[in-house]
């Protein structure tokens, strides 16, 4: 897996909540600790967010966490769109974007990749060489991510990343700290896992969900 392992034992795992869709969840969110969230800005996500939303949850966050903009085959012009107005510090890419467009922003990226296909995975890994850190996720025919499903952990021991590797699919306060024991990921994501319902986060979730990741 490359030089993941020897990442995660300079830091703690970077845990971060996607899909914040009030200020009030991420006041929760920074209060537990958390150390990034997500803003949606696929329409078709029930987790999605406005461009004004995200502006004022991103107000509240400033400077006391990552804030990472999550975009699905978006044209370019609505990631800049959304650059000009929000302080984002991270994109994020959770479409079937190629390399070539992921860079053109300029912007420091998280490529998210659906896992399915072992050899296919291997190759966006390899394309993606200039992305700051790759993200696994459950496949799903329909859905970009926040399908609540997890995928076989001991298909990342056969793949080689020099990115720095995050988590996601599935994980929630039952399996977080077995997903980091058995993955030693550089960080952590959850959306469904920590939701009353879909956008709409449990402030005592979220609690969980951190102290079990902090625990290992």
């Amino acid at each position: 897996m490359g030089d993941t392992g020897a990442k995660q034992e300079q830091h703690k795992t970077l845990i971060k909540i996607c899909g914040i869709t009030l200020e009030e969840d991420a006041e929760n969110a920074l209060n537990s600790g958390v150390d990034a969230i997500g803003l949606n800005f696929y329409a078709a996500s029930p987790r999605y967010v406005t461009i004004e939303q995200a502006t004022k949850i991103s107000n509240l966050v400033k400077d006391n966490a990552l804030i990472v903009g999550l975009f699905v085959n978006a044209e370019p012009d609505f990631v800049r769109q959304v650059q000009d107005k929000v302080p984002l510090d991270i994109l994020q890419f959770h479409g079937d974007e190629s390399p070539e467009y992921c860079e053109q922003f300029k912007r420091s990226y998280w490529k998210a990749l659906r896992v399915k296909d072992s050899a296919e995975v291997a190759g966006q890994i390899l394309a993606h060489a200039k992305a700051s850190a790759i993200l696994l996720d459950a496949w799903h025919e329909e859905q970009y991510g926040g399908t609540g499903e997890t995928f076989d952990w001991d298909f990342i021991k056969d793949l080689t990343l020099s990115q720095k590797l995050i988590l996601a699919g599935g994980i929630n306060p039952q399996n977080a700290a077995q997903a980091v024991k058995q993955v030693r990921p550089w960080g952590i994501d959850v959306s469904s896992g920590v939701e009353e319902s879909p956008g709409i986060k449990s402030a005592k979730l979220m609690k969980q969900f951190i102290e079990e990741v902090r625990s290992v």
